[in-house]
């Protein structure tokens, strides 16, 4: 997530601040070697085991920074909370800091990253997003109710975290909330701060949002959305009532109800999901006739009644599939009223699973558990799409002039503006692989083929090596580290991680410089067969 983000972001100042538990030497480790290579990474340690809250960690995080204000003698204006699984589109910085001119806690778009239709329980997160980006948050906000935070991609400015942090101990957020996004929107609501909704908009056939994997199982899924239902619903109604203390309180009850309604609703649809399927079945049948349709009943206000239900449902339904085909195409979004039916039952055993545990700790005295979300992160091919162009990292750096640029971003579709560059020699080959790492969030490396053991070059076969177009330079930290000339794909990462039990971390250099190390080594292995 860091590497590929400190590449992507279309923005220069900003800092990275990462919460890592004591007791996770692992994500340390991770952390500590991004921080080596980039001065913008700092980890943020948490002083006690983990896991805990979200909330507990981002106000440790909080801390971290103001401690790194106290030692460089900079201000931070404006904090943006992000998860490890997060691919931060280009412009959300640019975007998040042209917004909080006019408001205090802004929230960018949140969307899935697509999956196949097969994927139900994916498609299921894409479709409620979709909806909820698209229509619902802006709808909201206009109507005067507060925002609920998406728990990430949710910016703040300063004079909003120093409010917080003064009313709660220096604590910016509630730690015990299991949903602390949506807690942090009902009390800066209250505190009077403006929140505001970044409209869903559009950057090279791109949406710009936080993009990201969501539980892609039907368990996963129940467990967050059972977190979810509990935070939002059950302890955002134990702190926070209907709307005490809250400007339009009839507004904000309004929106509280919808956001709680699934509580009994979500039981509800899939109740009324098995009475369709009954209702279907006898019709189809004939007999035995279906007790709504008995007698006088279907003539009656039930009849009108239902007729009402039915052209709403349709009208929902409607709604929610032109806003998903919007984003993720006709295709995917055909089978939105189908996952409709899929996310029923999800819902319900989550709704169902949060009324008994929150029972069970109100009943018991004990407290709330977060239960972690396991998630993926995308493979490189993936977020091919939410890379720089490598003319605008070639212009910033001082490397390529302006109106080359154009003329190579002009290139007809298919044609490698690399191979344009150096054919013209436009730019320099060093300069052009250095754009490269940076557009793929790679690191470099300049191959000293003096200080590479010779037990390292054997770490692969030869053949694997010819063949990939990679060298063995460095064995540290359990991890192997390869330099390569070409942009590591996933079939050559697969391939080569069943060559050693270690893992694989690829150094960008250029192939020049690459053809000549693996010369001097290749001869270097050649001098020692001949002297045994």
């Amino acid at each position: 997530m860091l590497e590929h983000n400190l590449a992507a972001i279309r923005y220069q100042d900003y800092e990275f601040f990462v919460g890592v538990y004591r007791n996770d030497p692992e994500t340390r480790a991770e952390v500590e070697a991004v921080a080596a290579r980039n001065s913008r990474v700092h980890l943020a340690e948490v002083p006690h085991d983990g896991p805990t809250m979200k909330s507990d960690c981002l106000n440790w995080v909080y801390q971290r920074m103001l401690a790194w204000e106290l030692e460089t003698g900079r201000r931070m204006e404006v904090v943006i909370f992000h998860d490890a699984e997060d691919v931060i589109h280009p412009r959300a910085l640019e975007l998040v800091n042209a917004h909080t001119e006019t408001a205090d806690m802004v929230q960018m778009p949140v969307l899935p990253i697509e999956t196949g239709w097969r994927e139900w329980t994916h498609g299921l997160y894409c479709d409620d997003f979709a909806e909820s980006q698209g229509k619902d948050l802006e709808t909201r906000v206009n109507w005067g109710g507060f925002l609920p935070g998406c728990g990430v991609g949710t910016a703040l400015t300063r004079n909003a975290l120093d409010a917080l942090a003064s009313r709660q101990a220096g604590q910016i957020l509630q730690p015990a909330a299991l949903t602390e996004d949506y807690d942090l929107g009902v009390r800066l609501h209250c505190l009077g701060f403006r929140q505001k909704f970044v409209p869903l908009q559009w950057d090279r056939g791109v949406p710009v949002a936080t993009r990201e994997y969501f539980p892609r199982s039907a368990p996963a899924a129940i467990r967050q959305r059972t977190r979810w239902v509990t935070g939002n619903s059950l302890q955002a109604w134990h702190e926070h009532g209907w709307g005490r203390g809250m400007s339009r309180r009839r507004v904000q009850a309004w929106f509280f109800w919808r956001d709680r309604k699934g509580l009994w609703g979500n039981p509800l649809s899939l109740a009324c999901n098995f009475l369709f399927l009954w209702g279907l079945l006898s019709w189809t049948a004939g007999s035995p006739p279906w007790f709504l349709s008995a007698g006088h009943s279907m003539r009656s206000a039930l009849a009108l009644l239902m007729g009402a239900n039915l052209a709403l449902l349709l009208e929902r339904l409607a709604a929610r599939t032109f806003i998903v085909a919007t984003i993720y195409g006709w295709q995917f979004a055909s089978g939105a009223p189908f996952r409709l039916i899929w996310g029923n039952w999800i819902n319900s055993l989550a709704s169902l699973r949060a009324i008994w545990g929150w029972l069970l700790a109100r009943t018991g005295r004990r407290p709330l558990r977060w239960v972690k979300t396991a998630h993926a992160y995308p493979s490189r091919d993936a977020l091919s799409r939410h890379q720089r162009p490598l003319t605008e990292i070639l212009v910033s750096s001082g490397h390529l002039s302006p109106e080359a640029a154009a003329t190579a971003a002009a290139l007809p579709t298919g044609s490698s503006v690399a191979d344009y560059l150096l054919e013209r020699q436009l730019v320099s080959e060093r300069h052009l692989w250095a754009a490269l790492a940076i557009q793929h969030g790679l690191p470099e490396i300049r191959l000293e083929p003096a200080r590479i053991p010779n037990r390292t070059t054997c770490l692969l076969p030869e053949r694997v090596q010819r063949r990939w177009r990679v060298l063995p330079f460095e064995i540290a930290a359990g991890e192997a580290r390869l330099a390569t000339p070409q942009i590591p794909g996933a079939a050559m990462q697969t391939e080569l991680e069943g060559f050693t039990g270690l893992k694989l971390r690829f150094y960008l250099v250029p192939p020049a410089e690459f053809e000549s190390a693996a010369a001097t080594l290749k001869a270097r292995q050649s001098a020692l067969i001949r002297e045994d």
